[in-house]
């Protein structure tokens, strides 16, 4: 299901989406990226923010909040967000934005997307708080964000479980890709001493090896992180009966494969 609903979220986070934050009055990408995504946590201060998301490093968060509030209101940039999401996802998918099969899709995915607990997930339980949209695109998009970060606050769970912080994540992550992590396009960005305290800190706790690919810990480790994270999402489908879940995977198959096609 991750692969199915990561590629119709993220349709927010696509060129249209960012056009249309620009439009109001945005300065750059990761001004319309913080508004949009943080908006259900309300006028929430930078540091909230950067605890609930998690993986950003010290000081990114605060470039953004609050200086987007005073520029666009919360539920100003809800409404910028979906529109420009769902308009990014209906250039995606074509003429399947108008097929019978989608609204079916659409129908089984809300379902799950609006039955999951929200103890413990302060951004899926923000997201839970807004009203679902009515036209199907739309309420498609809003019902794979609110599956996305449903899986997404059990994720960051998951590491704070393992003692995984937000940047060793994504050195991780660039480990299980063979890159380097001052090459990795989530953090190349930080300072170089920054990102070699983090590669030596995971070196000297025996998850990564001399030469920057994972020990057997490591990679045992990081097995364990996405056990769980699928552990933790999967009650979010528990509502489907195994015929619908099924179903609702045939619906979302073609929809995704569209995004992807689109996107390469």
């Amino acid at each position: 299901m991750f692969e199915l609903v990561e590629p119709i979220a993220t349709a927010t986070f696509s060129e249209v989406a960012n056009e249309a934050f620009l439009a109001v009055g945005m300065r750059n990408y990761w001004d319309g990226y913080f508004a949009g995504r943080a908006a259900p946590l309300g006028l929430a201060p930078a540091e909230v923010v950067h605890a609930v998301f998690y993986n950003f490093a010290d000081g990114e968060v605060a470039r953004h909040i609050p200086w987007v509030w005073g520029k666009i209101t919360p539920q100003e940039a809800i409404t910028v967000r979906e529109r420009g999401s769902t308009a990014a996802l209906r250039q995606m998918i074509g003429e399947l934005a108008d097929s019978p099969g989608l609204v079916r899709a659409v129908d089984l995915a809300t379902r799950a997307a609006v039955s999951a607990p929200t103890e413990g997930r302060p951004l899926y339980a923000g997201l839970r708080a807004l009203d679902v949209p009515e036209e199907p695109v739309a309420r498609l998009w809003h019902a794979a964000t609110l599956l996305r970060e449903h899986r997404g606050d059990g994720h960051n769970a998951a590491l704070l479980a393992h003692g995984i912080g937000g940047t060793e994540a994504h050195v991780l992550m660039a480990v299980s890709l063979g890159i380097r992590a001052e090459e990795f396009g989530r953090i190349h960005h930080l300072p170089k001493a920054r990102l070699t305290a983090v590669v030596d800190g995971l070196r000297g706790r025996g998850l990564v090896d001399a030469a920057g690919g994972f020990t057997d810990a490591g990679r045992e480790t990081r097995q364990r992180i996405e056990a769980l994270t699928d552990e933790l999402a999967a009650p979010a489908y528990d509502v489907l009966s195994a015929d619908e879940l099924d179903e609702l995977a045939a619906g979302l198959e073609p929809i995704a494969a569209a995004v992807w096609a689109f996107d390469n």
